[in-house]
């Protein structure tokens, strides 16, 4: 993996509209980062992967620990946005795989509610993280076969 590339997706200002405000990252920071990702990505139920589209590194995407259970988190760069609902998909293969009978998304306030989200959810409500404000939506993983988004 070329640590480099990681490093400009992630630093991304458009992408970091959406995210938790964090210091960039520098080589210190994204090896601490890459760390943890695999930490997690060792935990029972998670998964965590960098997503490549034509060859070309996009992002990642993670099932891992939540407060309430498990959550979902894809964080693409934004020249590739258009692919986020084909790894939505993916992942939530990943989570019905790995036995899970629900998973939450957190989308930070800057993003506008997903009608598509809302419809296969069994609820969606606001969640407060580290300071900022989320709309969460809890998916039923056993009725998501039946909805089309």
């Amino acid at each position: 993996m070329k640590r480099d590339k990681l490093l400009a997706v992630l630093n991304e200002d458009s992408l970091r509209e959406h995210l938790i405000k964090h210091e960039y990252f520098d080589v210190q920071s994204i090896n601490e980062w890459i760390k943890f990702k695999l930490e997690v990505d060792s935990l029972p139920g998670c998964r965590v992967r960098l997503i490549y589209i034509g060859g070309v590194l996009a992002g990642w995407c993670g099932i891992q620990p939540d407060d309430s259970g498990f959550e979902m988190a894809v964080v693409i760069s934004q020249q590739f946005w258009g692919f986020g609902l084909s790894v939505f998909k993916t992942m939530i293969g990943w989570a019905k795989e790995l036995g899970h009978k629900e998973i939450v998304c957190h989308l930070l306030d800057s993003r506008p509610e997903y009608r598509a989200l809302k419809r296969i959810s069994k609820t969606v409500h606001k969640t407060e993280l580290l300071g900022r404000c989320f709309t969460t939506y809890c998916i039923e993983l056993d009725k998501y076969a039946y909805i089309k988004l």
